[in-house]
């Protein structure tokens, strides 16, 4: 062997120093690929309009200008879904509204079950370019909400159509999917 060569500790230690840079590259490729995940599915999501709780739904109501144009009457249909064990839906199918203009409905629920439950709702909204001028000043879908055990409830959702929204939609269909949520390991 001569003397130039590297002896088999040198080569051990040199593929260990690669491999380990390797293994970190890895490590900083994993960290930035899940890191990227919440707003790559954000985007995923608003571009398919699946899931369209927005940012604007879990943090509440914007402020805006809401002058009313009696110019135009939008109508507002409602629609309800449910999931689990329980008895949701509007108490009117549909109303008329101006652009503007304060509006509220109440939807009904009532747990089925002999043990208290979380819920939570989730809106869409059709036509889908219609979310972005439906304006919620209060509405139970802002967080979760705990019914006990046979309990019936009216929930109000209190809104405003902005007079923004194109003159070609004139009716806007607001549909919540209501679930029960945190079933794992939860027993009452």
């Amino acid at each position: 062997m001569s003397s130039t060569e590297p002896s088999r500790e040198q080569r051990r230690a040199r593929r260990n120093v690669r491999m380990l840079g390797k293994l970190a590259v890895i490590a900083l490729l994993m960290f930035g690929f899940g890191y990227s995940l919440i707003p790559l599915y954000k985007k995923i999501c608003e571009i398919t309009g699946i899931n369209v709780l927005a940012v604007q739904e879990t943090l509440g109501p914007k402020k805006g200008n809401t002058q009313v144009d009696a110019s135009r009457t939008i109508t507002v249909e409602f629609d309800a879904n449910t999931s689990g064990p329980m008895r949701f839906r509007p108490a009117v199918s549909s109303l008329q509204v101006h652009p503007g203009e304060m509006a509220q409905v109440v939807y009904d629920v009532v747990n089925m079950q002999d043990r208290s439950i979380d819920v939570q709702a989730i809106p869409s909204y059709a036509p889908q370019e219609a979310a972005k001028y439906f304006e919620k000043l209060e509405c139970f879908c802002f967080r979760q909400q705990t019914l006990g055990p046979k309990e019936a409830r009216q929930m109000p959702v209190s809104f405003y159509i902005d007079p923004a929204l194109p003159k070609n939609v004139k009716t806007i269909t607001l549909s919540y999917t209501f679930f029960e949520v945190g079933l794992k390991g939860k027993s009452n």
